[in-house]
């Protein structure tokens, strides 16, 4: 399964915090499964970090490398697709997310509820 991190899961993740269920840790941790990281989190982490509404490892790239997370690009069709959808859900980058998920065909492992209303598919984290 290819699967596409939401930001809170990719700092729970690195955090290995009691929060995620267990099949989401499982998804994680099953070597069959590729795990991407986008962009979008990265930028949405640097600057809430950067603000000092978010605690996150100052040296996130380093550890999102160290977990073997695969980094996913945003590119145009992304960017072209996360403003045409639907506005269910207004924060920029969870709608980036959403488009990366549809079009790269990735499960989006995710808490977000309003996401859940996009046709994408999730795995509940």
């Amino acid at each position: 399964m290819n699967i596409l991190l939401d930001t809170h899961v990719l700092i729970w993740a690195l955090e290995n915090n009691p929060t995620l269920t267990k099949l989401a840790v499982n998804a994680i941790v099953d070597g069959n499964n590729i795990i991407f990281v986008s962009s979008a989190s990265v930028w949405e982490i640097s600057i809430k970090q950067k603000l000092g509404k978010l605690e996150a490892p100052d040296n996130l790239l380093e550890e999102i490398r160290m977990h073997r997370f695969t980094p996913l690009h945003i590119n145009a069709d992304h960017a072209q697709l996360a403003g045409q959808l639907p506005y269910i859900h207004k924060d920029p980058f969870d709608r980036m997310l959403i488009a990366q998920a549809i079009i790269e065909k990735l499960v989006l492992l995710t808490r977000d509820e309003p996401i859940a209303k996009y046709d994408v598919n999730i795995l509940k984290a």
